[in-house]
């Protein structure tokens, strides 16, 4: 939708109207998305993943509609008279793909703008490099359930994210086995992550040690070291043929055996997902 708007001369403004402002949602366990189409320009996007921030982006059809910086200041709507504009954020434009990509909290506060009913909105000094302003507004209309919908979906993300949890390294003090708190309660974001995703079927878990000592005990601790940890994933419910358990002493170190700080760090067992 082409319009012009007040305060600019004969910009270009893409935003849907009233009647055309639809906001979809995607949920999983694993993402909540909260989007809008802008007629005849592109998508924005709200995006929640398991583990993370807030995001938002602003993706265009055609890449290169805009350039440079854009100002995002949330207008009142067309419902609201008198209401003055509130300042978001400045951010600059793309290269790759043309889109604007907001931080947390810029996101966070654009949602906070459309709760209210107001219309978030970027604008550009040029548009296909035409030397015309440009401004992409962002509808409030039918956001309330749509948003309601977001916030439940927010109460059934997991707490992390496959790449938080793909590889993993929990570490052990000298001469010891046993597992710590801390290291039940990394093994416990695995297991539960893994229960949910269906995509992962093998579960790597290689056990470490320094080299301080003799080699065979090394050898023998590492090995021990790896059985804890899968009898501890065995009894957080995953199944025990997914894991495959190697033991490997002092042959891999991460860091050279050379200071106390770097045999700690190859005193450990690594934890490996691997997906379909």
């Amino acid at each position: 939708m082409l319009l012009l708007l007040p305060g600019w001369v004969q910009a270009v403004v893409f935003r849907a109207s009233i009647d055309d402002s639809v906001w979809e949602m995607e949920t999983s366990r694993f993402f909540c998305r909260l989007s809008q189409p802008v007629p005849a320009f592109g998508r924005a996007l709200f995006e929640h993943e398991a583990g993370e921030s807030l995001r938002f982006r602003l993706t265009p059809t055609q890449t290169d509609q805009l350039s440079g910086e854009a100002l995002l200041v949330a207008r009142a709507s067309a419902w609201q008279p008198g209401i003055a504009p509130v300042m978001i954020s400045r951010v600059q434009v793309s290269p790759d793909n043309g889109g604007l990509e907001l931080d947390s909290d810029a996101a966070n506060r654009m949602l906070v703008a459309l709760h209210k009913g107001m219309t978030p909105t970027f604008s550009s000094e040029q548009w296909f490099q035409s030397g015309e302003p440009v401004e992409i507004g962002i509808s409030a209309a039918n956001f309330q359930s749509a948003y309601n919908d977001y916030l439940d979906c927010l109460t059934t993300l997991l707490p992390v994210n496959y790449r938080q949890v793909a590889r993993t390294a929990v570490l052990f003090p000298s001469a010891t086995w046993r597992l710590s708190d801390a290291t039940r309660e990394r093994l416990d974001l695995i297991a539960l992550y893994v229960k949910t995703d269906d995509s992962v079927k093998s579960i790597y878990v290689d056990g470490h040690s320094d080299n301080y000592g003799r080699r065979l005990l090394n050898r023998d601790l590492s090995k021990k070291r790896a059985e804890e940890v899968t009898r501890y994933l065995v009894s957080q419910g995953i199944p025990e043929d997914m894991i495959v358990t190697r033991f490997h002493g002092e042959r891999y170190p991460v860091v050279p055996n050379t200071t106390a700080e770097n045999r700690a760090r190859n005193r450990r067992v690594a934890v490996r997902l691997e997906r379909d």
